[in-house]
């Protein structure tokens, strides 16, 4: 499969995060220091949408319970919280970026 184009570096002139789908995958494409990065678009905690949550210094928390994930790994970095009580939280799915005559390329393949 490879990679394959899914958006143009224009494009985040004024945004730092877009919701993609690629092969009926929902992925969150975002830039952080001037780079892109690709993660799932779903919370591993309980499936809720990342593009929907706050995204600040290349950190992406998740709207429902709070879990914080790394966009440029895809690596948790805080639990997702109900109350006073946390919970296990796991990685979410990271994607290959490149960028090649301006266009951001995507490669969903590598499972």
């Amino acid at each position: 499969m490879g990679f394959k184009k899914v958006a143009q570096i224009q494009e985040f002139e004024k945004i730092e995060k877009k919701l993609i789908e690629l092969d009926e995958k929902k992925i969150l494409l975002t830039k952080v220091d001037g780079a892109y990065y690709a993660i799932s678009n779903k919370c591993p905690h309980m499936g809720g949408s990342l593009y929907k949550g706050t995204f600040q210094d290349g950190i992406i928390t998740c709207p429902r319970h709070g879990a914080k994930y790394d966009a440029k790994t895809g690596k948790g970095v805080g639990k997702p919280k109900i109350l006073f009580l946390e919970f296990k939280m796991e990685d979410d799915r990271s994607y290959p970026v490149k960028v090649e005559d301006g266009a951001i390329l995507i490669d969903i393949s590598a499972e």
